[in-house]
């Protein structure tokens, strides 16, 4: 085996781990498998944890986790595909923030990882054992590495940011007196 022939390898099983651990995670928030509660208990998840509405927010994390991720593991539309994998663990990693970084308290160490992988793969590409080699790149030029990431993070930021001023809102809301009356 060649150098190159190793990296291939290496793309591929980098693409089927962290794409089926994607993808399994958005099946649990679009159909229940797995475990998973589902749109109606994601979306009712996502509400409580600041991302309204819930339903279509549990819509759109597990569009960008089943689908990115089935893409990401096929090496299709690689650019794309990381990059909407990475945009849904950015909007996951903020909930998890509060908790610290170690996932063992509830922190974004898990969801850091799956979307800095994500992003990885959409910059280095899927090597030749992959579904965008097969079909001669044709969704996975070069261009389409920044408009996917540049896109996903304008996007991900103002899901976030939105997210996050809708928190603070209602943290202020629920202040308790400073004088008794």
């Amino acid at each position: 085996m060649t150098c190159y022939d190793r990296r291939d390898v290496g793309l591929l099983l980098l693409r089927l781990g962290t794409g089926g651990v994607l993808a399994a995670h958005g099946a649990q928030k679009l159909f229940g498998w797995f475990g998973g509660h589902g749109l109606e208990g994601t979306g009712q998840f996502m509400e409580s944890v600041g991302y309204a509405p819930g339903r279509a927010s549990a819509l759109a994390a597990g569009l960008a986790e089943a689908g990115g991720g089935t893409l990401l593991a096929l090496g299709l539309a690689t650019p794309a595909a990381g990059a909407a994998a990475a945009g849904g663990m950015a909007g996951a990693s903020a909930v998890h923030v509060p908790n610290g970084f170690f996932a063992q308290e509830g922190g974004y160490e898990h969801a850091a990882t799956l979307g800095l992988a994500a992003a990885g793969l959409a910059v280095t590409g899927p090597g030749r054992l992959s579904l965008d080699h097969a079909l001669g790149h044709v969704l996975d030029r070069g261009w389409m590495v920044p408009a996917a990431l540049g896109a996903t993070a304008a996007a991900t930021a103002l899901v976030v940011g939105a997210r996050n001023r809708r928190l603070r809102r209602q943290r202020e809301g629920e202040q308790e007196a400073l004088f008794e009356e």
